[in-house]
């Protein structure tokens, strides 16, 4: 008898498993293939605006990506380092053959948690509770909980051109019969469709005709525990070319043979990364579109075509292939293809993932009808950790959105639901300068000490990190300066206005043009800080307004969440009601106040009534 179940061994999966263990709770991993844990069978990379965000939210919570990632490292890249901090976002290339291997050493090495290859058919249900779950072979495992992350493998059928066939990603064993046995129990599955593009033979390749997209170094790690970054001696290159006019020619005399446009493809694909046909289509006035060469791994002779992903048939994406620039003489050693798999409903799920309809069972990942690692990792460690305080009898770990994009991802999913691959973006927060990548240890740590998945070593550290920023923040705050010959002549040697009278380090600091180096200069104290110390301080004081104004506004959300709607309430009897919002609320059954305002079709109206009735009915 198992505390828990995972089935399915991708990003949701291993982190689930990984959670649940470390928690004390004997836990098995059931996945059809070891070896592939934590496969990237499409983009080999981890991060990017908001994604990596989120990996920097599941370190500082305990989980497992990030530390991972920069194991396995390729290249690290800072995007948007020109902008504001709330969209800065890394972005790593990972060895797509390293990341499994090193994922499935740690797994291997977790005290409380067995592994097993094998594919679930059906749950094992008494009166509306999981019980455990039956593989193919009719062995059944029986357990308290059950976490299903079957990725894009339920039902999946692999599309290219006028052929579907019935195999998951990377040309593995589908899951079959599960999908129809979550219907027989009361969930609702729905078609989603994805896909990936070639990956060509790096010794074909023309780089020359290409411009070189180098990494920032090794100086970015997506861990707070630094002593998990990978360095090699040369960070991999990535490369970036455009389509041509020759390419669009291809693809759009041949339109009618991709599974997309041929009336094969059932499942709605991903608005947010579509296919290069699909890009010609919806993008039919700009003149070319780029793509990114990247590398698979240092074990491989082969590069990722990122941004040309497609369901042509093969022959068609030779010529497509080799319509682009520094490979007209390009080997391709895998073709696209896309494919469709069954995800479900997930407003049928609670703001902890747990099934609305079956109690303890619990859903992580794209089978939640996400895209990604990043969003699957999340939902992952979010679901273990609830499945492990249920089952000692504790309050969930339910995070808002202002605290983090975790927070934004699940209660985007569980109050809204979606109709297609749900992809985080940065424009999705509404807090976003409050879930910055640099504070996600600020925000989140605390949450990962109290659930007991941070060390006390790694706790400590944070807290003298904690206490350097906040005496900091203060000595500037209350440190000012009358400027000195010295100091005036700093400020013009650099063209900068002289400071006039007495003036506080904070005031200068907030300057824009002045960094935390030139109030070391400034200052001139003897004090040894981190450099994310100082680049906390430099944020706080730069942005403060702006943080400030959001704070406040999150005391508002904070407010309504706290107003709690109990989990019996009967909206017919609410009086004035819509009836578009009463159907709704009945459906969702949100816990909260601020989680009802987010349905779509309850109005502020709506909200009116609904907290009038609260009032009567606590009376």
């Amino acid at each position: 008898m198992y505390d828990a179940i995972v089935v399915g061994g991708g990003h949701a999966g291993v982190e689930a498993a990984l959670s649940l263990s470390r928690l004390n709770k004997y836990t098995i991993l059931i996945t059809g293939n070891l070896k592939m844990v934590s496969f990237m069978p499409c983009n080999p990379s981890i991060g990017g605006p908001a994604k990596g965000t989120l990996v920097r939210e599941i370190d500082a919570l305990g989980g497992e990506m990030g530390k991972n990632t920069d194991k396995t490292c390729l290249q690290m890249k800072m995007l948007n380092k020109s902008k504001g901090p709330a969209v800065r976002a890394l972005r790593a290339q990972s060895d797509k053959l390293e990341y499994p291997k090193a994922m499935l050493e740690t797994l291997q090495k977790t005290n409380n948690l067995d592994l097993k290859e094998a594919y679930v058919k059906d749950l094992l249900v008494e009166n509306n509770k999981i019980i455990g779950v039956r593989i193919e072979d009719g062995t059944e495992y029986k357990s308290k909980i059950v976490v299903i992350t079957t990725g894009t493998f339920m039902e999946a059928k692999i599309l290219v051109g006028d052929t579907a066939t019935s195999r998951g990603p990377d040309n593995q064993k589908a899951s079959l019969g599960l999908s129809k046995n979550l219907r027989e129990i009361g969930h609702k599955t729905f078609r989603l469709k994805t896909g990936t593009p070639q990956r060509i033979k790096r010794d074909s390749i023309d780089f020359s005709k290409m411009e070189l997209s180098p990494g920032d170094g090794f100086i970015h790690h997506f861990s707070y525990e630094k002593d998990y970054l990978r360095v090699l001696d040369n960070e991999w290159p990535c490369y970036l070319i455009h389509t041509a006019p020759f390419t669009h020619e291809i693809i759009l005399n041949n339109l009618t043979k991709s599974s997309m446009y041929s009336g094969l493809v059932e499942g709605v694909g991903p608005r947010y990364c579509p296919s290069i046909e699909d890009k010609l289509v919806r993008f039919s006035d700009k003149p070319r579109h780029q793509l990114f060469i990247e590398p698979e791994s240092a074990s491989l002779d082969e590069v990722y075509l990122q941004g040309f992903s497609t369901s042509m048939p093969h022959e068609i994406q030779d010529r497509m292939v080799k319509s682009l620039p520094g490979l007209e003489n390009a080997v391709i050693s895998k073709y696209a293809y896309a494919i469709e798999y069954d995800a479900i409903d997930a407003r049928d799920l609670w703001p902890t993932l747990e099934s609305k309809i079956i109690e303890n069972l619990f859903f992580a990942g794209q089978v939640n009808g996400t895209s990604g690692y990043e969003e699957a990792a999340a939902q992952g460690l979010m679901a273990g950790i609830n499945a492990s305080l249920k089952l000692d009898g504790k309050e969930p770990l339910i995070l808002r959105r202002d605290e983090a994009y975790i927070g934004v991802l699940i209660d985007d999913l569980v109050t809204k639901g979606t109709n297609e691959p749900y992809r985080m973006l940065t424009s999705r927060a509404e807090f976003r300068l409050l879930l910055r990548h640099d504070n996600a240890d600020l925000r989140l740590t605390d949450y990962g000490k109290k659930v007991g998945l941070i060390s006390d070593k790694r706790y400590e550290e944070f807290q003298f990190k904690r206490k350097n920023i906040n005496e900091e923040l203060s000595y500037l705050k209350e440190t000012f300066i009358t400027p000195t010959k010295e100091i005036s002549d700093y400020f013009t040697n650099r063209s900068l206005p002289v400071p006039k009278g007495k003036i506080s380090l904070a005031e200068i600091l907030r300057r824009p043009e002045i960094t935390y180096k030139d109030i070391e200069t400034i200052d001139d104290r003897n004090i040894e800080l981190s450099d994310e110390v100082k680049e906390q301080v430099e944020i706080n004081i730069k942005y403060a307004g702006y943080i400030e104004k959001s704070i406040k506004e999150a005391e508002k959300l904070k407010k309504e969440s706290n107003i709690k709607i109990p989990l019996d309430i009967d909206y017919n009897k609410v009086t004035n009601l819509a009836l578009e919002a009463r159907a709704k609320l009945s459906k969702i059954r949100p816990l909260t106040i601020s989680q009802a305002t987010r349905i779509s079709g309850v109005n502020p109206a709506d909200i009116q009534m609904l907290l009038l009735h609260l009032r009567t009915y606590e009376t």
